[in-house]
């Protein structure tokens, strides 16, 4: 007896998987994860005692392709479905969560077609194409953005960090572990003027980024904490009264479990826009503020991070997401999937 988690090709999916793996663990329950050989699952999962068992197939995505290669992609899910059968089969799958991504089309095909119950995680304000299709078959579609939402599962240290900010004195900018040039070079840029101002500067540049970055701060003999990575990035941010930071939902949550209010600046070429519904969201409640790469002008964003009102911004930031909400999806999966605990 277990349930299946499947999804991934990217960082935001995969957090999702081992956040709700490690719950269904505590709790006693088998877990078996089905993902693909490319993107990062096998990177996050392969070896690790997250999950009981873990399949890595050769499934890619179907998004902009086109002809005879569309057409390949289809035919290998399908094909891929039918393997799941036996994976079902084996392992005594109840369950199937998916958390969305190209890794998960051929299991969560296998669960509708076998009338297993089956369910959603949906990351982002703008609902991906795959998780839009199997939405209808899904006993609970799990979104922080529509009703009935559901809290978004983050790490209890960023809750546990979290304080009212009152003034601006540290900025941080955060570039992502991968880093993000646009956000390194803005920063780079700013800096000085910031500095002048007393404002301390925290930067996470990435790997890709970091011996550039760090070189451009000490030849111009400016006082910045960066970093490439960091396993404590909780203790970063809790420094910090305000971020400037693109807006993939798992940083996004993680802002506002901290109550850090934030600028941000999405990458435009991320899947459906996502990044910049996932920032509308808060925006449209007035908890951030916005720029598009494209109309940034330097002058600009120093006067929005200096007119900034972080306490009041703070303050409000507590009341968009609650703690525990990997326990709470379990829970409802359980519940609805008449899956007996141990």
């Amino acid at each position: 007896m277990s349930i299946l988690i499947t999804g991934g090709g990217t960082g935001g999916h995969l957090i999702i998987a081992k956040t709700i793996a490690l719950e269904l663990k505590k709790r006693g329950i088998k877990t078996v994860f089905v993902g693909s050989t490319k993107g990062q699952d096998k990177k996050w999962f392969e070896g690790s005692n997250i999950f009981d068992k873990t399949y890595f197939l050769q499934s890619s995505g179907v998004v902009n392709k086109s002809g005879l290669a569309k057409f390949n992609s289809l035919f290998n899910i399908l094909k891929l479905s039918f393997k799941c059968k036996d994976i079902f089969k084996n392992e005594g799958v109840e369950a199937v969560l998916s958390v969305g991504g190209y890794s998960s089309s051929p299991a969560s095909f296998w669960a509708v077609f076998s009338k297993t119950p089956f369910f959603i995680h949906e990351q982002n304000a703008m609902i991906g194409r795959l998780n839009k299709l199997l939405k209808p078959f899904a006993k609970s579609f799990y979104s922080s953005y529509e009703e009935p939402k559901f809290d978004y599962p983050i790490n209890e240290i960023f809750f546990q960090k979290a304080r009212i900010r009152q003034n601006l004195n540290t900025i941080i900018f955060l570039g992502g572990s991968q880093g993000a040039k646009f956000i390194n070079n803005l920063a780079m840029q700013i800096a000085p003027n910031l500095l002048e101002r007393e404002i301390k500067i925290v930067h996470q540049c990435g790997g890709n980024d970091f011996e550039k970055v760090s070189k451009f701060y000490k030849e111009k003999r400016l006082d910045v904490d960066v970093f490439d990575f960091s396993l404590n990035l909780a203790s970063k941010i809790e420094q910090a009264d305000l971020c400037v930071g693109r807006s993939g939902a798992s940083t996004l949550w993680e802002l506002c479990a901290n109550q850090l209010p934030a600028i941000f600046i999405p990458f435009p070429y991320a899947a459906n826009d996502h990044q910049f519904y996932n920032a509308k969201f808060l925006q449209d409640m007035g908890l951030c503020k916005i720029f598009r790469e494209s109309g940034i002008e330097n002058e600009k964003i120093i006067d929005e991070i200096l007119n900034y009102d972080v306490n009041l911004v703070s303050q409000n930031l507590a009341k968009v997401v609650g703690k525990n909400g990997g326990e709470k999806i379990v829970d409802d999966m359980l519940k609805k999937a008449k899956f007996k605990e141990v």
